[in-house]
């Protein structure tokens, strides 16, 4: 689709003779919606606007419900991680760091279930790093 390197994801032709993508291509290497013309061109990022308050409160809440369930699914793998071998724990420790670095770069609404994680990593990391007597 472009000569960028990263990924690219769910072309999709709009009736504007645009092509419309996802990409990971800004320098933050995070996901936007790109464009480019159906003739060729360079791409540019899609700045959609929404047409309603109630639009803009519908997107808000489904994005907080979106990142409150991605932090519900690491506080489960944080509290399981405890029975796994040693050297399993602290590579999913290492994950769930990364993992909730993730979540909270697209965390805008500050949702209850961030400080619930936060404390569950740490209490993994505390059982992981706890100097063996």
């Amino acid at each position: 689709m472009t000569n960028f390197l990263g990924m690219h994801t769910w072309p999709m032709w709009g009736s504007d003779g645009n092509i419309y993508f996802v990409s990971d291509r800004d320098e933050k290497a995070e996901s936007n919606i790109w464009r480019v013309p159906e003739a060729g061109g360079e791409a540019t990022v899609w700045v959609g606007e929404l047409t309603s308050a109630a639009q803009e409160r519908e997107l808000a809440g489904r994005m907080a419900d979106a990142v409150a369930a991605d932090y519900r699914v690491l506080i489960s793998e944080a509290a399981a991680a405890p029975a796994e071998a040693p050297g399993r724990r602290r590579r999913t420790l290492g994950r769930l760091r990364r993992e909730l670095r993730r979540i909270g770069a697209r965390d805008y609404f500050r949702t209850p279930e961030r400080e619930t994680a936060r404390r569950a990593v740490e209490e993994l990391a505390a059982f992981v790093e706890e100097p063996v007597a």
